[in-house]
């Protein structure tokens, strides 16, 4: 397996939208778990194919605790078909974003459909971390950040700070 670099602000490949995966393959589920380690590496709870420079609609997710099992998810053409009224509050971070944090309301719960990692078709109801997680990443595969959804004013001063930190070789 590889760790592959990963794509930070203010990289404009990370507004692009991912093009959906034509076909489930070794290939593809090699790349996967690369994603996997690179997020595991970094460390994270997950990640978008975007992210480490592949603009396809794939993610991946692992919730499990350090004294847990890894617990992996993979999401090919992901899809959230309903969200709920209820919103939910989630202070996030994001890899992309390195070091930053804030916090973000999104629907407390959604329904999500999408291959897995051997290319079945899968339906299933998110809540709690996992919701909010599915949903980040889900932006970032329509090219939005976290920090999009902040105030001009606090997501300038987020990317400001990024900049700040890659110029002066921090990251």
């Amino acid at each position: 397996m590889a760790i592959l670099p990963i794509v930070t602000v203010p990289d404009p490949m990370l507004k692009f939208t991912s093009e959906p995966v034509e076909k489930v393959d070794d290939e593809l589920r090699a790349f996967m778990d690369d994603m996997l380690d690179t997020m595991y590496d970094a460390p994270g709870i997950g990640l978008a194919a975007i992210q480490v420079g592949r603009p396809i609609r794939v993610l991946v997710i692992d919730l499990a605790h350090d004294d847990e099992d890894p617990a992996p998810q993979y999401f090919i053409n992901p899809d959230i078909y309903w969200t709920s009224e209820e919103i939910g509050v989630y202070n996030e971070g994001c890899l992309s974003v390195p070091e930053q944090y804030a916090e973000v309301e999104r629907p407390a719960e959604c329904k999500v459909r999408f291959l897995d990692y051997d290319g079945n078709e899968q339906d299933i109801h998110c809540t709690g971390l996992l919701a909010t997680c599915i949903q980040h990443e889900m932006d970032h595969l329509n090219g939005i950040l976290f920090v999009d959804h902040l105030s001009k004013l606090k997501r300038d001063m987020i990317v400001k700070r990024v900049k700040k930190m890659v110029r002066d070789h921090a990251l």
